[in-house]
């Protein structure tokens, strides 16, 4: 059963931001409810084929390890040093100046000195200096070492589990440090032991065994898009007809599985059966979905680079097999992080794709020319730009939106300008949260790299802190009532985030704005939008909150 959620106010009570009265290393770590995830199923664990499958519980103090396990942990650490430069040039490199401190939004929701991205990576640190540095052996403490001990383990354990790998604190770093990249490391490490969560080891399992994180059968992949189809041409009058599998097709859609089967990412599914019916309808576009590679995201990613390769691999695999152009992917998070930042020198290049060229606009996209990959708001601002859509703004017209740049997307990618253009062209009230909060400074939802469960609440909205804060910022300033995103676990998760910290505001993807503004050839007269709410009564509703 989840834990009860503090109320806001206790939260913003209890950040003193003062430091402990003992050293960071004699402050024992205390594992409480509400700030972790469970332990990870060891079916689940057994199924990836990783070591040490068996039930264990946080807060016992046996975790059940092998007798060996400082060992393992000692040589995963030499092997991944030798493995990875750019790990030990991290270890290395730190002068632990805090330029990062206050940029973690885990710190600044909790005030845990040990959420401080420094100190994070400081836990791993300490041991690399220990084993592995000639000056930590000598003087030991002194050099800021430390032997590895269970304590330190469930420290770390701990710890890497409030992290969400964002990326926000390497942004700020003077040496160009990617803590996210240590957190990655260490959660690795963790995985030779059988020390992962629930929330990571079944999706990726799920994913591995059935093609998606929910573990959902191909039959009922493809029911929950027939649905949709029900529920457009109940709303619009026109019956779109998606394909399955098609061979020969000009473009693979791929999007995460929480838009197939988790509100309100439904509506932005929706939102892409309506605009592949009306570029098939207006230019002969052929587009295909698949049950088998039926998700973009990647929660391997959050496992290790292993399991995070055996997971794209999928998506590629079925591209060739049905011998498609090119991929188009959904509105994702980490899905484009992995894409963009790992698919070359782990699945890639993609030789037997084409370099994706949209064939309505002729627009060659070369920044996916190695990974034959098109992020769908790329694809949708160049339709706009080049006049491809009938759109009505004023369907959204009762919508005044902001925007919340998802981490993967934007420091993961650079996707920045498409999907605020899409949105300003179809909406006519977009407003920006403060620009310390946005773009290459954006906060996080408080929930990903698989933190988005619901046994550890009090750590999401704590984590949440920043992002919500600047939504009530815009909230109380415009007037703001809807909040886009195009990042999967963004849209379920930021409705709780958003309820908690801004009373009021919703939660959409990109795409399910789109197709409230998207003219359907031979569509009756739409009164509602895709939510099934009345367009006349919400218009009304916002010019009478306006008033007030």
């Amino acid at each position: 059963m989840a834990e009860a959620k503090p109320k806001p106010q206790d939260v913003l009570d209890q950040l003193t931001y003062q430091p402990p009265r003992t050293d960071w290393m004699d402050t024992p770590v205390e594992i409480r409810k509400g700030m972790y995830c469970y332990a990870s199923n060891p079916k689940s664990v057994a199924t990836l084929g990783l070591p040490n499958a068996r039930p264990w519980n946080p807060l016992e103090d046996d975790w059940k390890l092998p007798e060996n396990w400082q060992q393992i942990v000692h040589e995963g650490f030499k092997e991944r040093l030798e493995r990875f430069r750019s790990f030990k040039v991290f270890m290395d490199i730190c002068v632990r100046c805090g330029a990062c401190a206050d940029k973690c939004h885990y710190f600044i929701g909790t005030g845990d000195p040990k959420n401080m991205p420094v100190l994070r990576a400081e836990l791993l640190r300490s041991v690399y200096r220990n084993d592995f540095s000639r000056m930590g052996k000598i003087l030991g403490k002194l050099n800021g070492a430390r032997p590895m001990t269970i304590n330190v383990l469930k420290e770390w354990w701990y710890y890497l589990f409030q992290c969400s790998e964002c990326r926000r604190c390497s942004l700020f770093c003077p040496y160009g440090i990617d803590t996210a990249e240590i957190t990655i490391m260490g959660r690795e490490l963790l995985n030779l032991l059988g020390l992962n969560i629930d929330w990571i080891a079944t999706p990726v399992s799920n994913c591995y065994m059935n093609g998606n994180h929910l573990g959902i059968q191909p039959h009922a992949f493809k029911d929950m898009l027939d649905f949709f189809v029900d529920d457009i041409e109940e709303k619009t009058g026109v019956r779109v007809k998606p394909k399955f599998m098609k061979k020969g097709a000009d473009i693979l859609f791929i999007t995460p599985s929480g838009d197939v089967f988790a509100d309100p990412g439904t509506y932005t599914a929706m939102g892409y059966l309506m605009l592949f019916h009306y570029l098939e309808e207006k230019y002969g576009l052929d587009v295909t979905w698949s049950t088998y590679a039926s998700e973009g995201g990647n929660f391997g990613f959050f496992t290790s680079h292993e399991t995070m390769k055996r997971l794209n691999s999928k998506m590629y695999a079925e591209a060739k097999r049905l011998k498609v152009k090119w991929i188009l992917g959904g509105e994702c998070g980490h899905m484009w992080r992995v894409i963009n930042q790992y698919m070359d020198t782990m699945n890639g290049p993609a030789d037997f794709l084409d370099v994706p060229v949209n064939p309505i606009t002729g627009t060659r996209f070369e920044q996916a020319k190695s990974n034959k990959m098109v992020h769908i708001t790329e694809f949708t601002a160049d339709l706009i730009r080049n006049g491809k859509l009938d759109l009505d703004q004023s369907r959204n017209d009762y919508l005044k939106v902001t925007y919340h740049d998802s981490c993967n997307p934007s420091r993961g990618m650079g996707l920045f300008d498409e999907p605020r253009y899409v949105i300003q062209n179809v909406c006519n009230h977009f407003y920006e949260m403060p620009p310390n909060t946005i773009r290459e400074q954006t906060f996080c939802c408080g929930s990903g790299s698989g933190l988005n469960a619901g046994e550890n609440m009090e750590l999401r909205l704590a984590g949440g802190l920043p992002r919500g804060n600047a939504v009530k910022h815009v909230q109380d300033s415009y007037g703001v009532n809807m909040l886009a995103t195009i990042c999967a676990i963004d849209r379920a998760v930021l409705p709780t985030l958003v309820d908690y910290w801004a009373p009021g505001v919703q939660v959409t993807g990109v795409h399910e704005m789109v197709a409230n503004a998207l003219n359907l050839p031979g569509q009756n007269e739409r009164s509602t939008n895709l939510r099934g709410e009345e367009i006349e009564e919400l218009k009304a509703q916002a010019e009478g909150d306006a008033d007030e």
